[in-house]
């Protein structure tokens, strides 16, 4: 079992004393199903620092898939007596509803989401931060903004696929960059202005000709959609019915968890569905296609 932890001069379940600035929520999952949520860890700051944290194991009321549980370790027998998230939504409403909440990506949001709907409870109402494009635009020399490597690159002390240590490395990093960049809460809920080019043209021809191709996790103009523009494709916005291919980016912010991704999803109910679009890794499609791997100096050039 893993117990319920309290941050620095926090009590255990209730809201802090003093109003945090924002807080964090990351889950695990213990299936495919992105409701089926195990674990929870939620932590506030306020002027830079922690000031609560809440956990707990959670009993996802479904079922553990091998695959989950190499990543993060809980099994069944974790959270037998656990309660479920009806059991715990309103301490969790309590700490986010009407704060900012930041998440590593949005995987966070879509679980919590479906658990709401899942246990017949209220949607909780936050406004919602990415952790995941604040750290691309405060750190954009990085090649991966994956959470342990954030971790890594600022010195946060940080055991991966555990939700109380995820959200609090999360917090750590919109800290860090707050102070990297000058740019306050405020500023990072603003969209920065879209500095991106149109998708590149397709090459007249190429082992990619006549495909439509949507990317998850990569710019629409960026090393990849060119690549693939060279090799004939046509780089589309979003994933439709006329799409012919979704590629996962080797950076994409989900890491082993894309298949919970919007994009993902929807490729994957339209081959369900009988729809003709593949989907396939970054360097699957380029070793299909002879291209370099990604990082070679090769293909980190922009044509």
């Amino acid at each position: 079992m893993i117990p319920l932890r309290e941050g620095p001069g926090a009590a255990l379940c209730a809201p802090a004393p003093v109003a945090p600035d924002f807080v964090v929520v990351d889950v695990e999952t213990a299936c495919s199903r992105v409701s089926s949520i195990c674990q929870i860890g939620v932590v506030g700051f306020r002027a830079g620092q922690e000031i609560f944290a809440y956990e707990t194991l959670v009993d996802p009321c479904d079922d553990f898939s091998p695959f989950n549980t190499r990543i993060h370790g809980i099994r069944r027998e974790h959270v037998a007596g656990q309660p479920n998230f009806a059991d715990i939504h309103a301490i969790v409403d309590a700490h986010m509803a009407g704060r900012i909440t930041v998440a590593h990506s949005f995987f966070d949001k879509g679980a919590l989401s479906a658990a709401c709907r899942v246990h017949a409870r209220s949607a909780i109402e936050t406004t919602w931060l990415d952790s995941v494009r604040v750290a691309k635009r405060a750190w954009p020399q990085l090649s991966s903004h994956r959470l342990n490597v954030l971790s890594q690159y600022l010195g946060i002390s940080h055991k991966h696929h555990d939700a109380l240590s995820d959200a609090r490395a999360a917090g750590i990093v919109v800290v860090r960059a707050m102070e990297e960049t000058g740019i306050d809460l405020a500023g990072w809920l603003t969209p920065a202005a879209s500095r991106s080019s149109p998708a590149p043209r397709p090459a007249a021809d190429g082992p990619l000709k006549g495909h439509r191709i949507a990317i998850l996790g990569a710019a629409r103009d960026g090393v990849l959609a060119c690549m693939l523009a060279q090799a004939g494709a046509r780089v589309v916005a979003s994933v439709g019915t006329t799409t012919t291919i979704l590629v996962v980016a080797s950076d994409q912010p989900f890491g082993r968890f894309a298949h919970a991704s919007p994009a993902y999803r929807r490729a994957d109910e339209l081959r369900r569905n009988g729809s003709p679009i593949e989907i396939v890794d970054e360097e699957t499609l380029r070793h299909r296609i002879g291209a370099p791997t990604a990082g070679s100096p090769r293909a980190s050039a922009k044509a």
